[in-house]
Formats: C-alpha cells, sequence, structure tokens
C-alpha cells in the first residue's frame, strides 16, 4: 500500500469536509428561521406578500451566502 497516496487522500477529505462545515451550519440556521415562520403557511391564514417574500428570501440565501460569516439575513416582516 502506498501510505504517501493513502494519506494524500485522507488529508484531500478532511478539508473537503471542513469546506463543507460553513454552509452546513447555514443551512441549519437558514432552517431554522424558515421552521420558525412554517405557523404562517397554516391551512387557515393567508401570508402577507412581505411573508412570502421573507420565506422565499431565506430559501435563497445560499445563492449568495457561503457562510454565517458573510451572511446578510433578510428582515422578518
Amino acid at each position: 500500500s502506498d501510505w504517501g497516496t493513502t494519506w494524500s487522500a485522507v488529508n484531500a477529505k478532511a478539508a473537503e469536509l471542513a469546506a463543507a462545515e460553513p454552509m452546513k451550519l447555514l443551512r441549519a440556521e437558514r432552517d431554522r428561521l424558515i421552521a420558525a415562520t412554517d405557523w404562517w403557511a397554516s391551512s387557515d391564514l393567508t401570508m402577507t406578500t412581505a411573508q412570502t417574500t421573507y420565506r422565499q428570501a431565506l430559501r435563497d440565501i445560499t445563492a449568495s451566502a457561503t457562510s454565517l460569516d458573510d451572511v446578510t439575513w433578510p428582515t422578518k416582516p
């Protein structure tokens, strides 16, 4: 077995996982914020345009942000 190749693969995977972590944390916070407004979508309520826009902006946040350090959260109505 070529330990150099194996160690290189391990290091590459570690770097890949470390790079993915900021997005994972960003998505977790985004999902928490969406979940906090799920009741707005209850069948006996009608969401306002502002509420719909806010929830969509949260869904789209990963198109512009890559971590919790560079995110600008939309303002909750």
